[in-house]
């Protein structure tokens, strides 16, 4: 527990709180509840919408799993090592804490008079968790949605910059947080945003307003993976479902199209007349040691090539793969 008012005054920015808590006044009360009370639980459904429509896709689950870890490591932290909060040592000083205590709305008491309801008072009061003072989810909170937000809309980055110094004032002058524990919570968010940029956030590209404006999305340091309207995304960034891959292990295959007929069907000595309108497009099959693979064009009468006359290009009118 904080104990030596000398080593809070220092680390716990107790003097900080202390100043911003000491004048009140009704509208100061609403300024800070605005945040406090309205916004550290509304946003993160807002913020999850506006990332949805107008970031690239996959931000938002990105964004709602830097969140849960977020919160789940916080949590912990709070229940494993408690720390008081500003309010309880004006109402008892250094008097040592135990878990029978009641907790305290605070300056949120003084939202309840003013609104002459009672939405913090009693959950406040009987809270379970009265000493989750450090890290501060409220600051961490608002935090993970600026970087977010300031990543997917960076020329908001001045607004979302102020909302987080707007709760940072909110919750020291409501008394229900030293500055460490803003800081905590802001550095545990920071962790789980710049976690979650290098390997799953999908990269923003210039000129694209809404999600469905994206051909492709690139994710962290990963390469790119395309859309495809029919099949979602293919697993690797090839074409727009051109290439599907098939098999697994060692033995990988790739299919052409999806109505075209595999190389694997081919291979075995299969003909086709596909119709495709590029008929040099040809797909990778990675062979085994134990064959080799030839292209033989078609005629265009159907019949193979067979070697020993030149072949014009307008003569060609498919191909067959033969191990």
């Amino acid at each position: 527990m904080k104990v030596l008012p000398a080593l809070e005054n220092v680390l716990y920015g107790a003097n900080l709180s202390n100043i911003l808590s000491a004048h009140t006044h009704a509208i100061l009360d609403i300024l800070a509840w605005i945040p406090y009370g309205l916004g550290h639980f509304g946003l993160p459904a807002i913020c999850s919408v506006l990332l949805f429509v107008f970031a690239a896709p996959g931000t938002t689950p990105a964004f709602a799993r830097a969140f849960g870890y977020m919160c789940v490591l916080c949590v912990f932290i709070q229940l494993t090592f408690p720390c008081t909060p500003p309010w309880y040592e004006k109402l008892h000083g250094l008097q040592p804490a135990h878990y029978g205590m009641e907790g305290s709305p605070a300056g949120l008491a003084r939202i309840d008079a003013l609104l002459g309801v009672d939405m913090y008072t009693t959950s406040f009061t009987t809270a379970p968790l009265p000493f989750g003072a450090f890290p501060s989810l409220h600051s961490g909170d608002a935090t993970l949605e600026a970087l977010f937000m300031s990543y997917a809309f960076p020329r908001f980055r001045w607004l979302f910059i102020t909302y987080v110094a707007w709760i940072w004032w909110a919750t020291m002058y409501l008394n229900h947080h030293y500055a460490v524990d803003l800081v905590g919570g802001s550095l545990i968010a920071a962790a789980a945003f710049y976690i979650t940029k290098a390997k799953w956030l999908p990269r923003p590209q210039p000129g694209k307003f809404t999600r469905w404006d994206y051909e492709y999305v690139e994710y962290g340091d990963r390469p790119a993976k395309l859309r495809d309207e029919e099949y979602g995304y293919s697993r690797y960034g090839y074409g727009m479902g051109l290439l599907e891959r098939e098999g697994n292990g060692d033995d990988d295959e790739w299919t052409l199209g999806s109505s075209s007929p595999s190389f694997d069907s081919l291979s075995r000595g299969e003909s086709s007349t596909s119709g495709m309108a590029s008929p040099d497009i040809l797909s990778p099959v990675t062979p085994d040691d134990d064959f080799r693979h030839h292209i033989i064009p078609l005629t265009a009468t159907g019949d193979v090539w067979d070697g020993t006359r030149p072949v014009r290009e307008s003569d060609v009118n498919d191909v067959v793969v033969v191990r």
